[in-house]
């Protein structure tokens, strides 16, 4: 499939939640969730991103909505290589130019293993790019919340993703020690669903979950109670119900989660060398990935690791925009 590209070069963060697109010149030019709603008598791609989402839990039973990446890598090759492919459809358009092929940087957990990797690479050749490179998603991350990764100075990136959360230490161009966790938004979402199950007998679907993680999900600090009110599914009748939850539930139902999240942090510093942990100390610990956002994140690491935590500009486009700008300097990278 040609998409008659003109020496463009895009940035893919192929996230578990959502894909984003950037480019060199236009900034991000896409952000879809990664969902792909399939016709399973025909095998045909019926819809990606956003419209496929909105299809979650309400289609006939030949329609399926299917998440081809989990924990953060290719799950389902043949569905990731059909989702791309629309991508770079709507991405071309998006740029408006005719184009010849371009060179693309994609992002990949530090924790993925050679062949989730080539699965990655892979996907996206099939798409018909010039030049694909991989690079690691901390260290993309780190580039797009504007660190200084070229530099012999420790910068901490902990990327909370939606399948993975990336804790990593960078300097001088590359990750000098690395923990990957199967901790994420997804992880959160779950325990929310189990929760609302156990405690009120009512199944509630994925959206609902994230929903209310959003709204009133806490990292464990204190802080004043809010409610929400859900419907879902009553176990024992059958029949819709409507409940009211109240945050500091949600928070209890996700401290376990944060609690891992934490420890991983912990043991990334712990492995820290001597020489860079002066510098985490003056500069801190950055918040990369949606994870981020969480009510209370940012104060409750603070107070928990006992060294500055920031938050990235925007940290949802953060590895977008760091596989992006990467390309400048992929050879130094890769030669790290």
């Amino acid at each position: 499939m040609n998409y008659m590209w003109k020496n463009a070069v895009i940035g893919i963060d192929l996230g578990t939640a959502n894909t984003l697109v950037y480019s060199k010149d236009k900034g991000i030019i896409l952000n879809e969730p990664s969902v792909v709603a399939v016709n399973v008598d025909t095998n045909e791609v019926l819809a990606i991103g956003i419209e496929a989402k909105n299809m979650v839990g309400k289609t006939p039973a030949n329609i399926v909505t299917v998440r081809p990446l989990k924990d953060g890598v290719i799950a389902d090759f043949t569905t990731t290589s059909q989702m791309l492919k629309e991508i770079m459809k709507k991405a071309s358009k998006k740029l408006n130019l005719a184009m010849r092929k371009p060179s693309v940087v994609v992002c990949a957990p530090s924790g993925s293993t050679s062949v989730e990797r080539r699965a990655i690479l892979d996907a996206v050749k099939s798409c018909g790019v010039k030049q694909a490179h991989i690079i690691e998603e901390p260290l993309a991350a780190a580039i797009g919340a504007d660190l200084t990764v070229q530099e012999p100075i420790a910068n901490v990136v902990v990327d909370i993703g939606g399948g993975t959360t990336e804790v990593a230490i960078i300097s001088f161009g590359g990750v000098v020690t690395c923990r990957s966790i199967r901790i994420g938004g997804d992880k959160f979402d779950e325990s929310i669903i189990q929760h609302v199950k156990k405690a009120y007998n009512i199944i509630i679907g994925e959206r609902t979950a994230e929903r209310i993680k959003m709204e009133i999900g806490y990292a464990p600090i204190e802080h004043e109670t809010i409610e929400l009110e859900v419907r879902g599914r009553d176990l024992i009748h059958g029949l819709p119900k409507t409940v009211t939850l109240h945050s500091k539930e949600i928070q209890e139902a996700l401290k376990e989660g944060m609690l891992q999240l934490l420890e991983a942090i912990r043991v990334t510093l712990e492995d820290c060398p001597p020489e860079l942990s002066g510098d985490i100390v003056d500069q801190g610990v950055t918040l990369t990935g949606g994870g981020a956002l969480l009510n209370g994140m940012q104060d409750w690491l603070k107070e928990e690791i006992s060294v500055p935590v920031h938050i990235a500009p925007n940290p949802l486009e953060a590895v977008a925009i760091g596989t992006g700008r990467s390309l400048q300097f992929i050879d130094k990278l890769q030669k790290v």
